[in-house]
């Protein structure tokens, strides 16, 4: 009866570590899922669902749930690595400019302890798009505007301009720019400008300067693949133009759950100060 007892209060306790500690890796790792948010197998391919006028529907078909889901977590492609693309690009054949590379290998050195994501703050399109919780674009064409939904990360969206404005002359530096897009064919293409310097491109810390001007393309090529590709054009941080992606896929049955990053976040017991010394709660949630 006593070993009966002591079983059960292990698995109790293993079960709440898991519960408290699943929110912490929610924005870096796919192997910690929240309760509400299942890994769901996804339906056989069919062909890419369209609207009544014969566009393509980037998003959830009505009445159907789901929403589209990261299959990897870089955007420049490791060697040896599965599903590239072609436009994939190896990290040593990225343009950087020398200050650039070495702010990637610091961050990599640090193993994402300094990713501002895992302050719960917004990010650019490919680490937006990449998050682990996967994302919702909706494309609302009476309102001549998309939305991309953030599940995971900040839990908030994206507003992407579809009425032919340009950018504004002068824009105020924030962290998801300002983002205009149209349809070329069956792909929508965004463009945005106007980002501050206080996220990252990608997971692993891809480098960006306020003169960040990103162009990315949405294709998707059948009910469970979306090809994502985006044009890095940094000039601050690169010596030319490059372009990457990754596909994601269709998570059949899934809906947007309540995920606030900021409650329980437990990450800042990981990530360092300047100092080197770990950060306090207190002290990394700012205004």
């Amino acid at each position: 009866m006593t070993l009966h007892i002591r079983i059960q209060k292990t698995t109790l306790a293993t079960a709440w570590l898991v519960f408290l500690t699943a929110p912490v890796f929610a924005q870096n790792n796919d192997a910690f899922l929240a309760p509400t948010a299942p890994r769901r197998t996804a339906t056989a391919a069919k062909p890419a669902p369209r609207a009544s006028d014969g566009r393509i529907i980037i998003g959830t078909v009505p009445g159907e749930k789901g929403h589209w889901i990261r299959t990897r977590r870089e955007l420049v492609a490791e060697p040896g690595m599965e599903n590239r693309l072609a436009s994939d690009l190896d990290i040593d054949k990225v343009p950087f400019q020398p200050w650039a590379r070495e702010m990637w290998n610091y961050r990599r050195s640090k193993d994402d302890r300094d990713s501002p994501h895992a302050r719960c703050k917004p990010s650019a399109g490919p680490r937006q798009i990449g998050t682990a919780y996967g994302f919702e674009i909706v494309d609302l064409p009476e309102s001549q505007q998309a939305l991309i939904f953030d599940i995971g990360g900040p839990n908030s969206f994206r507003t992407i301009h579809m009425d032919g404005r340009k950018h504004p002359a002068k824009l105020e530096p924030s962290y998801y720019g300002h983002s205009i897009g149209w349809w070329e064919g069956d792909s929508l293409v965004v463009d945005s400008i106007g980002f501050n310097e206080k996220h990252w491109i990608d997971a692993m810390g891809l480098v960006h300067t306020d003169q960040y001007h990103q162009i990315e393309r949405f294709t998707r090529l059948d009910s469970n693949t979306l090809k994502y590709e985006v044009t890095v054009d940094d000039p601050g941080a690169y010596t030319e133009k490059w372009t990457a992606g990754f596909h994601l896929r269709w998570n059949t049955g899934a809906e947007l759950f309540e995920y606030i990053c900021q409650q329980n976040n437990m990450n800042p017991e990981m990530v360092i100060g300047d100092d080197g010394t770990p950060l306090s709660r207190a002290n990394v949630f700012t205004p």
